[in-house]
């Protein structure tokens, strides 16, 4: 219920804020901006990100928590919750953050996954290379929506972490893909 309520004051909060003039300022000097992306919410979880930018580029920082669907955590564990800690760069085809973009950077998972039978509960963590891409549409004032799909590469970290004697196998790729809204704010030189 807390998670709703979050999600409901911060929708509250941007349109609140949407009043502020939308001029084309954000090519001339610096933009920064708040997301919100969908898909924490339906695993259990939440998200929050912000970002600064100039033209084509920004820099994106992320924190996420999320339980990872039981049809993709192998059979004999449940729970497998991953805190996922970002820093990100984004480049924009075109300057104002708008159309199609790409991104990639390091990523920082906090994770645990749980014996079926038992109970019993392994931590691990594990670095990965996030690559990604999307497109980003201006849909009422300085609010965006951006549908994305990313894949991350786990470069470090546990490979492999052992609950009860069995063992869990940490995936290389981890593909994703949802839909983030968003608004920013412009200051100009």
């Amino acid at each position: 219920m807390g998670k709703i309520l979050f999600v409901i004051g911060l929708f509250t909060f941007y349109l609140s804020a949407s009043a502020q003039d939308d001029t084309d300022e954000h090519e001339k000097g610096f933009a920064y901006g708040l997301e919100q992306d969908f898909l924490p919410y339906l695993a259990n979880g939440y998200f929050g990100a912000a970002w600064v930018g100039r033209k084509h580029l920004r820099v994106r920082v992320l924190g996420a928590r999320v339980k990872r669907p039981e049809f993709i955590t192998p059979n004999g564990f449940v729970n497998n919750r991953v805190s996922a800690y970002a820093v990100l760069c984004d480049y924009y085809l075109k300057p104002g953050w708008v159309g199609w973009w790409a991104g990639a950077g390091l990523v920082y998972w906090d994770s645990s996954v749980q014996k079926t039978l038992t109970g019993n509960t392994a931590n691990y963590s594990n670095t990965l290379l996030n690559g990604s891409v999307g497109y980003q549409l201006r849909f009422y004032k300085k609010f965006y929506l951006s549908p994305w799909a990313g894949l991350n590469l786990r470069v470090g970290g546990a490979k492999t972490v052992i609950v009860d004697g069995d063992s869990f196998t940490t995936p290389v790729l981890n593909p994703e893909a949802s839909l983030k809204v968003g608004w920013y704010f412009t200051r100009s030189h």
